[in-house]
């Protein structure tokens, strides 16, 4: 079983009495290793799976868990390699950070994106921006109301209240 199947096998089997546990596990990780990172953001993270996770102190499979997370956060998202990942796999991420602090707020990963950290990397104003951004994406617009002797949108040639409108 690869490591990224035992992931999905992890996050799957989750109960109601293990997924305390298991969550203060892998948020602490996960905090963890982007505090490191965003702490060098000029450094592209690299080395054996297994290399990285010892260097995080984390199991290989919640390190695994973290390349599932940031893999949409990746300059050149490549799931299908994670899935066939080992501890010896070699990583490098190249991470697109504006793209990731919009992921950490669509994840609700407040834990994350209030990171001391993030002040050394994007200005106030471009969190700002980004989390307008997120939001606006969020919103709903309505179309525009079809009036009851307005042709049916449905192409028929009739009105709307003598076709789709009935």
């Amino acid at each position: 079983m690869t490591l990224f199947e035992q992931w999905r096998d992890l996050i799957e089997n989750q109960t109601d009495e293990t997924f305390r546990d298991f969550w203060t596990e892998y948020s602490g990780a996960e905090t963890k290793i982007y505090s490191d990172i965003l702490g060098s953001p000029d450094q592209k993270p690299s080395g054996t799976l297994g290399e990285l996770a010892e260097k995080y102190d984390v199991r290989p499979v919640i390190f695994m868990g973290f390349l599932d997370g940031i893999n949409s956060s990746l300059r050149q998202e490549d799931m299908d390699a994670f899935e066939g990942f080992d501890e010896s796999s070699q990583i490098e991420l190249d991470i697109d950070l504006e793209k990731l602090y919009y992921n950490m707020l669509a994840a609700d990963a407040d834990y994350l994106y209030t990171l001391p950290q993030w002040d050394k990397i994007l200005t106030e104003e471009k969190r700002a921006e980004i989390t307008k951004a997120y939001k606006k994406s969020k919103t709903v617009v309505k179309g525009q109301k079809i009036g009851r002797n307005d042709p049916c949108p449905c192409g028929s040639g009739k009105k709307y209240k003598k076709c789709c409108g009935r």
